[in-house]
C-alpha cells in the first residue's frame, strides 16, 4: 500500500492568499512557492487562506506497474484541505495533445490513490489540468466531463487558476 497523504512528499501547510504551483520539467518533483511567480504553472487562489497542503506525486511518490520496474503515470501533485483533494497536471506545451495526456494522466493517479487509500470522507474531488501556454479555461467537451466524473468521482477543469473555496 503507498500513502498518498503521509510521506516525505507532503510539504508544509501554506495559507497564502495566493501562490504558485511549479514544475522545472527535469526529472525533479513538483514544488509550491510564494515568490518567483514567474516559475508558476498553475496559480493557486486561497482568499480565504485555508491551511493546504501541497504534495508532490510525479518523481516524489513511486509506484510501479504490476509486476514490473516501470513507473506508473501519474500527475504532478495534489492539494488536500478540509474535505476537498484536488490534483494538478503541470505542461509547459504550445500546441498538439497536451490535454488529452494531461487527462489520462490524473485518470492514473486517481485510480492509484483509490486502490491504495480510502478517500471516501472527502467531498470534494477536483482535477485540473493547467498548461502555462495556455493558461484561460479550455473547452473540455461535457461528455468528456462527465465521463471523467462517472469513472473517477472527481470533476475535471483545464485552467491555471485554482480557487479555493
Amino acid at each position: 500500500m503507498i500513502d498518498f497523504f503521509n510521506n516525505n512528499c507532503k510539504e508544509n501547510i501554506r495559507t497564502d492568499e495566493e501562490f504558485g504551483i511549479c514544475d522545472n520539467q527535469d526529472g525533479t518533483k513538483a514544488y509550491s512557492a510564494k515568490n518567483n511567480s514567474e516559475n508558476w504553472i498553475a496559480i493557486v487562489k486561497n482568499s480565504n487562506q485555508k491551511e493546504i497542503i501541497f504534495t508532490a506525486i510525479d518523481n516524489c511518490i513511486q509506484v510501479y506497474k504490476q509486476g514490473t520496474r516501470d513507473l506508473e503515470s501519474s500527475c504532478d501533485g495534489m492539494l488536500s484541505f478540509e474535505d476537498s483533494l484536488y490534483l494538478v497536471e503541470l505542461k509547459k506545451q504550445g500546441t498538439g495533445g497536451w490535454l488529452p495526456k494531461a487527462i489520462r494522466q490524473l485518470q492514473n493517479t486517481i485510480a492509484l490513490i483509490i486502490k491504495n487509500n480510502d478517500i471516501s470522507d472527502i467531498k470534494y474531488k477536483k482535477a485540473f489540468a493547467c498548461n502555462k501556454k495556455h493558461p484561460y479555461f479550455q473547452v473540455i467537451e461535457s461528455e468528456r466531463k462527465k465521463r471523467f466524473y462517472d469513472t473517477t468521482g472527481f470533476r475535471i477543469d483545464a485552467q491555471n487558476e485554482i480557487v479555493v473555496k
